[in-house]
């Protein structure tokens, strides 16, 4: 996900969702920061994680998918240098050769695992 646009605060995007959305984005945002520094940036569409390079996302998919109400409050995406064939994706993508955007819907708190943890941590490391 691109992380271009015009930068707005935290409480700016998350004020016309649902609380949850802000209540898992903090566990995420607590699991990126666990894994080391790193800089946010916050847009219309997206908070984006970097350090030289981009490597997690977080966004509301309402914001984009209207009709379906069984819409995860929250995705996580994180971008890796291989695909990982694990089932809790919801999808996976190659944007480009060797890049591969792993697209994780966020229900709850617990689904911030070791595992999630695992991924950013790789991620984190890839960007520089």
């Amino acid at each position: 996900m691109a992380t271009r646009g015009t930068e707005i605060t935290l409480e700016e995007f998350f004020a016309p969702k649902e609380p949850a959305s802000r209540e898992l984005f903090e566990v995420v945002r607590g699991a990126i920061e666990s894994v080391g520094e790193s800089q946010m940036r916050v847009t219309k569409s997206q908070v984006a994680f970097r350090r030289r390079t981009a490597f997690a996302w977080a966004w509301v998919p309402g914001q984009y998918l209207k009709g379906n109400g069984d819409l995860a409050p929250l995705v996580l995406t994180v971008d890796l240098p291989r695909h990982d064939a694990s089932p809790r994706w919801k999808e996976v993508v190659e944007p480009r050769p060797h890049r591969f955007t792993h697209h994780l819907e966020v229900r709850s708190a617990r689904e911030i695992d070791g595992q999630v943890v695992g991924w950013i941590r790789e991620a984190w490391e890839q960007a520089g």
